[in-house]
């Protein structure tokens, strides 16, 4: 028994001592950006970095890179997003539609009027009675979100409770934006699926999320590829995954500053988010930007999904291949 002791003891010393000799690798950090329907190609990103045995340390996301990126700090595999994405009917999460009432051109439930199942009046009301106090009810948008803020809550439910998202399995930041402030918000410590359904709240198409006072909207109209935010996280090396499809010229014009005139407007105008997504462009050490130009936020049709799945996956081989004399995972 003594000698199993020792041996044990020994071996653990050596363990410890061969390990201290080694240099501790670099930390990968991966940020993927906003696109509605076009998110399906950062799964197909993940499953190559799988295949390559990349292991992540950090992440960030915007919009759809907050969902896909929060579940994969959850611990959900790639190849269980892409089961997410193939078997979800996200058009009928998305607009909250009501699948009994699909074939009736209008209908009236609970207070609620339904154009072919999709609210089209009354849905605040039904929202603030069924509790859903995450969602401002009375804030312009075409669509509440709560459908699928209810999925990613059953999705996410094993993380209720934590104090911050550095206790996921992967540390975890979203980005949201303060639609009265015109300031970004780094989400770190909260409901995990308020931080994902604030991310992805464009103006106009859903309903902000209400939080600590603020009213959060869509990441992207700030930092739509937060290279900046999982570089602050650790990270020695970036993997970015843009899913924006053009550069844009930077405006330096500014309502704001000009005539005073803040909000969506001047948003429209100077279009602050351009200037801080090339500035991350050029920060990221691995930047891959899947060729998705002929899909849109919308895209969520089945043989959409598979083809962008695909290119995600053949702009990373393309990418790493590329860079693998120039960086160092180990």
């Amino acid at each position: 028994m003594l000698r199993t002791i020792i041996t044990i003891l020994l071996m653990s010393i050596s363990t410890l001592l061969f390990a201290g000799d080694q240099p501790d690798r670099p930390k990968i950090g991966l940020a993927l950006g906003g696109g509605g329907a076009k998110g399906a190609a950062e799964v197909g990103v993940l499953k190559v970095l799988e295949e390559k045995g990349i292991h992540v340390d950090y992440i960030a996301g915007t919009s759809i890179g907050a969902i896909v990126g929060g579940l994969y700090a959850c611990g959900y595999s790639a190849s269980e997003l892409e089961e997410l994405f193939r078997t979800q009917e996200w058009l009928t999460l998305i607009g909250d539609r009501n699948k009994d009432l699909r074939n009736s051109v209008l209908d009236q439930r609970d207070g609620v009027t339904y154009l072919f199942g999709f609210p089209i009046s009354g849905a605040g009301k039904r929202a603030r009675e069924r509790g859903d106090d995450i969602i401002d009810p009375t804030a312009i948008g075409a669509f509440s979100g709560r459908h699928i803020t209810h999925l990613l809550d059953s999705l996410t439910k094993r993380y209720d409770g934590i104090k911050s998202f550095d206790r996921l399995p992967i540390p975890f930041r979203a980005v949201a934006v303060d639609l009265k402030e015109q300031e970004e918000i780094i989400m770190d410590s909260c409901e995990l699926e308020l931080a994902m359904r604030a991310s992805m709240a464009i103006p106009g198409a859903f309903k902000p999320v209400k939080w600590k006072g603020r009213t959060l909207v869509d990441g992207g109209m700030l930092n739509n590829l937060p290279v900046d935010v999982v570089r602050q996280m650790g990270a020695d090396i970036v993997i970015a995954v843009d899913l924006e499809q053009s550069d844009h010229e930077e405006r330096d014009f500014s309502l704001k500053e000009t005539f005073g005139i803040g909000g969506i407007l001047d948003w429209l105008v100077s279009r602050p988010d351009w200037k801080k997504n090339k500035a991350n462009r050029e920060d990221a050490d691995i930047y891959i930007n899947p060729q998705l130009d002929d899909y849109d936020v919308s895209s969520f049709g089945a043989e959409s999904i598979d083809t962008m799945i695909e290119r995600g996956e053949r702009a990373a081989r393309k990418c790493l291949e590329s860079q693998s004399n120039n960086i160092k995972w180990e």
